[in-house]
């Protein structure tokens, strides 16, 4: 199979020809019809996060067809189109996979990082983490769904309370959620790099009653934020647009260091959190959730081949909503 391999951190991925995997007990081969690429992928390719397994093939917004099941996989079948996400695996038995809480498991194991991913023509996957996609979705549209959708939910639902909400970075994951928000009645407010006009559009295109520079105060005080872009710097801007009592959500899974700022900003009951990872709980609830209101995702593909020119499409912010390769 044809596949775009990470051999080193910093490095470009290169086109090689590489054993087609066999699923082991567990697993399901899956044919790759797409994966999208998030900025996680940029953050294993650039050796930002490092602990790969290389040499590697990155991508875990997979898309794919079964071909064959491992021994024990029951529940699937030949032909049937499921999603894998960026949780690939975890043991089952800590306090954290006993409470519901496997995103947090110090033995988890992620698709597209210590798990060969989706930028490959076949791929495998273990069974018990991938999910049933909502009929409504082709492959292309489906597939942002599986971690811009999943863990950007997993971030919203921390603010879902909210009536006014923050976007801090209005790329695949707020161009999901400012529809569910919006679906939901709140009003949003979208903060892009200074200047990026085009992002802005897009972002009032898709309901936000606002969209501005992130170093730019909302027109109103804000009850809770969420920031994707992985800028440290964004987080005191954040506690200062939030209420008091106000929430800041830091949803990325890398950020520059956070720049000290004065205890003003966090008193009066503001607060500060991450999310880490997904739950199988986000996406059995967020995945038929965004098929009922519907959301629509913006999708740019890419050819396998050209993988490198999508993560710098990416980096430098030349699109708007997600970008997915079709093998």
């Amino acid at each position: 199979m044809r596949a775009m391999v990470l051999t080193a951190p910093g490095q470009a991925l290169q086109l090689q020809e590489l054993p087609k995997p066999r699923p082991a007990a567990g697993q399901l081969l899956l044919k790759v019809t797409a994966c999208g690429i998030c900025r996680t992928d940029l953050h294993v390719v650039d050796g930002e996060l490092t602990e790969p397994a290389l040499p590697l093939v990155p991508g875990h917004q997979i898309v794919g067809q079964v071909e064959a099941l491992g021994p024990g996989v029951t529940g699937y079948s030949r032909g049937q189109r499921v999603g894998v996400p960026w949780l690939g695996g975890s043991c089952g038995s800590c306090w954290y996979c006993r409470h519901d809480r496997e995103n947090l498991c110090d033995a988890a194991r992620y698709t597209g990082y210590q798990i060969n991913g989706g930028f490959a023509e076949y791929t495998v996957a273990d069974a018990a983490y991938c999910f049933e996609l909502p009929e409504r979705y082709d492959d292309l549209q489906a597939a942002p769904l599986l971690c811009a959708g999943l863990i950007g939910y997993r971030a919203y639902r921390l603010v879902e309370a909210a009536g006014t909400i923050g976007l801090y970075g209005f790329g695949a994951a707020a161009h999901i959620l400012a529809q569910v928000a919006r679906h939901r009645g709140q009003r949003l407010y979208a903060f892009t790099r200074p200047g990026d006009v085009t992002a802005q559009a897009f972002a009032r295109e898709l309901g936000a009653a606002w969209a501005g520079d992130s170093q730019q105060a909302p027109p109103e005080a804000l009850d809770g934020a969420i920031i994707f872009a992985p800028e440290g710097e964004l987080v005191p801007l954040a506690l200062a647009a939030v209420r008091k009592g106000g929430r800041v959500v830091c949803a990325g899974i890398h950020m520059s260091e956070i720049p000290a700022f004065s205890y003003d900003l966090l008193w009066g009951e503001r607060e500060i959190c991450s999310v880490a990872n997904l739950t199988r709980r986000d996406g059995l609830e967020f995945l038929p959730l965004a098929a009922a209101i519907p959301v629509t995702t913006t999708v740019h593909p890419y050819p396998l081949e050209r993988a490198n020119e999508a993560l710098d499409d990416l980096r430098q912010g030349r699109f708007n909503g997600a970008a997915v390769l079709v093998p």
